[in-house]
């Protein structure tokens, strides 16, 4: 075999490992009247997230929400990180499914994490995607210096600029925080009975509260600016060591975010609605306004609507579910008989 067809073999072996499904195309969503003018760096916003065939039909429903409520869709850029080996499928999957949408699929080496994950108490915490948006900064474009991160498992219902206008002031990132969380829970009794490491936050700004990563608006430039790639690397080599924390990629963020954070409203993460899958627990909406739904914990409502066991407001993610459904044998029957 010449190295030309073997490397063909390669790649077609390699990207159709996994079949993935098929998606309805959507449509063509256009700025309204008073939106600058598309591709200019000041009428931008850039927004991040993972990418993987796991998580790709709740990425698809996150993206089609983002833009059926944006006033300025054709100014939205959207930033996948993948480190999938079907890399062309997610790609041509993506595109298709959105034909107008600015894209851009950022390869995350796994490699950059290895001996730096520990296990924590799910499984899926561990997944090494789970920790790229550690390395948002040196994965996006230097022209890029803002950028929303979004988790796969939410939907937006409400105009995304009004997140990406928020004035973070003097700090690197802003998302909404829970203070009424309990805080020393993410941490291991050793350590706060290590005062060099229960001292890190005593110089806050404020008492630090918990903040979920799932959704956050950062600054790029002060990110690169600040080293804090190598400041939440260097948490995480720690942990390795002596196991400060229990939970994945968070705990690293609170320690060097922690009483920091530049504070969102509420109603741009009504978070926790995944619930305990296993117990079936169904969670409720916060009390207040509502602009971005969470499916964080277990369970995720495509999975839960699938095993035709739903949670009630999983029926406000069903409208951006794009995935494909064939028409029964009997609708088949009724159109060919009609």
């Amino acid at each position: 075999m010449s190295l030309s067809l073997f490397f063909l073999f390669t790649i077609f072996t390699l990207t159709s490992a996994i079949e993935i499904p098929r998606y309805h195309e959507a449509p063509a969503f256009r700025n309204g009247e008073s939106c600058a003018i598309p591709g200019t760096p000041s009428s931008t916003i850039h927004i991040a997230m993972t990418l993987d065939t796991t998580y790709l039909r709740g990425s698809i429903a996150a993206v089609f929400s983002v833009l059926r409520h944006s006033t300025c869709p054709e100014n939205l850029s959207f930033h996948f990180l993948t480190s999938s080996r079907n890399f062309y499928n997610l790609n041509r999957t993506i595109t298709s499914t959105f034909p107008s949408l600015r894209i851009s699929l950022l390869h995350f080496d796994p490699l950059l994490v290895r001996g730096k994950i520990s296990a924590s108490i799910r499984l899926a915490l561990d997944q090494p995607l789970n920790y790229a948006r550690i390395y948002l900064a040196d994965l996006l474009s230097h022209d890029v210096e803002r950028v929303i991160y979004f988790d796969s498992d939410l939907i937006v219902v409400d105009d995304v600029a009004n997140l990406w206008n928020i004035d973070l002031g003097v700090h690197v990132l802003g998302a909404p925080e829970y203070c009424h969380a309990n805080f020393t829970s993410y941490f291991t009794p050793k350590f706060w009975n290590t005062p060099e490491l229960s001292k890190t936050f005593l110089r806050r700004e404020r008492t630090p509260c918990y903040f979920n990563t799932g959704v956050m608006v950062i600054d790029v430039a002060k990110w690169r600016k600040g080293a804090y790639t190598s400041k939440l690397e260097n948490w995480m080599k720690l942990q390795k060591r002596h196991r400060i924390y229990q939970l994945g990629s968070l705990p690293p963020f609170l320690l060097v975010f922690g009483g920091e954070v530049e504070r969102v409203e509420h109603r741009w993460n009504q978070h926790g609605l995944g619930g305990d899958n296993i117990r079936g627990l169904c969670r409720d909406l916060h009390p207040g306004a509502v602009s971005l739904l969470h499916w964080s914990g277990k369970g995720k409502p495509w999975l839960r609507i699938d095993s035709n066991r739903p949670c009630p407001l999983d029926s406000l993610w069903s409208p951006y579910d794009l995935l494909y459904s064939p028409p029964s044998s009997s609708a088949t029957i009724l159109l060919s008989e009609g």
